[in-house]
C-alpha cells in the first residue's frame, strides 16, 4: 500500500508530455543561427554541428551530473567549440533564445490520461509541481500553459533555472520547499529509473511512481532501485491517487 501523499511531483518529458523524435537540426533553427552569425558558417556546417552537438549533449545527460550547465555553456561545449570566434560570440549572446528554440517541440502533446490525473489530484487537494531536467524550462512552461494545465501547478522546477539536475535530490527538495511540504510526504512520478527513481530515493520521497515511456524500456531494471508502482499512462496514475 502506498502512503497518502501530501503533494504530487511530476517529470515533464515522458510523464506530462511526449513528442515523436525530432530533427536535432531543425531548418528554422539552422537559418536563425546562419543569420545570427552573418554567414560565417554554411547551413550545412551548422546542421552538422547541431546534429553532433545533440548527440554529445545526450551522452552527457545520461551521466550522473549533480549540476546543470548554463545555456551558453551547452552551446560552447557541444556545438560551437570549433567555430570562428565571432560566430561563437554571436551564439553566446543569444544562447537563451536559441536554447528555447532547440528545446521546443511543436509536436508535444499531453500524455493520455494526464488531464484526468491532474484533475483528480486537484480534487484531492494535492499541490503539484513539475520537476524536470531540460535545456530550457521556459519552453516546457509555455507548452503547459498552452495545453491548459500550467495553472494547476504551484511550482515548476527546471534544471536550467535551478542549476542542478536529477538525480540530484535538490530538485525534489526545492519543489517540496516551494509547496510547503516535506519531501518525505511527496509522491514523485517519472519515466526514468536512472534519473527519476534514483532521485526520489536520494530525496527520501514517500513514493516513486514509474510511468512507462520509450526511455523506460531502454534502461536496465536490475541496475537501479525499484519503484513503488509502475503505471502505463496518466489513467494509471489517476487510479493510484487517493479519493477526495
Amino acid at each position: 500500500m502506498l502512503s497518502v501523499p501530501a503533494a504530487l511531483l511530476l517529470d515533464f518529458g515522458g510523464v506530462l508530455a511526449d513528442a515523436p523524435p525530432q530533427d536535432p537540426a531543425p531548418p528554422e533553427l539552422v537559418l536563425r543561427i546562419y543569420n545570427l552569425t552573418d554567414g560565417l558558417l554554411t547551413p550545412g556546417e551548422i546542421n552538422r554541428s547541431l546534429t553532433a552537438g545533440d548527440r554529445a549533449y545526450a551522452g552527457w545527460r545520461d551521466e550522473d551530473h549533480p549540476d546543470e550547465l548554463g545555456h551558453a555553456e551547452v552551446w560552447q561545449r557541444f556545438v560551437t567549440a570549433d567555430w570562428p570566434r565571432r560566430a561563437q560570440d554571436a551564439v553566446r549572446l543569444h544562447a537563451a533564445k536559441l536554447s528555447y528554440d532547440w528545446a521546443w517541440r511543436s509536436t508535444w502533446a499531453l500524455r493520455p490520461g494526464i488531464p484526468e490525473a491532474l484533475r483528480a489530484a486537484r480534487a484531492a487537494q494535492l499541490p503539484m509541481a513539475v520537476v524536470s531536467n531540460t535545456l530550457c524550462g521556459a519552453a516546457h512552461r509555455d507548452f503547459l500553459t498552452k495545453a491548459g494545465v500550467g495553472g494547476l501547478f504551484t511550482a515548476q522546477i527546471y534544471s536550467d533555472e535551478a542549476g542542478v539536475r536529477k538525480p540530484n535530490p535538490e530538485m525534489i527538495w526545492r519543489a517540496a520547499r516551494e509547496l510547503g511540504v516535506r519531501a518525505e510526504k511527496c509522491w514523485f512520478v517519472g519515466d526514468s529509473r536512472q534519473r527519476d527513481v534514483v532521485c526520489a530515493r536520494r530525496a527520501d520521497a514517500a513514493a516513486v511512481i514509474l510511468m512507462r515511456s520509450s526511455r523506460t524500456d531502454r534502461e536496465d531494471p536490475a541496475a537501479f532501485p525499484e519503484p513503488d508502482a509502475v503505471v502505463e499512462d496518466g489513467f494509471g496514475l489517476r487510479d493510484l491517487l487517493p479519493a477526495r
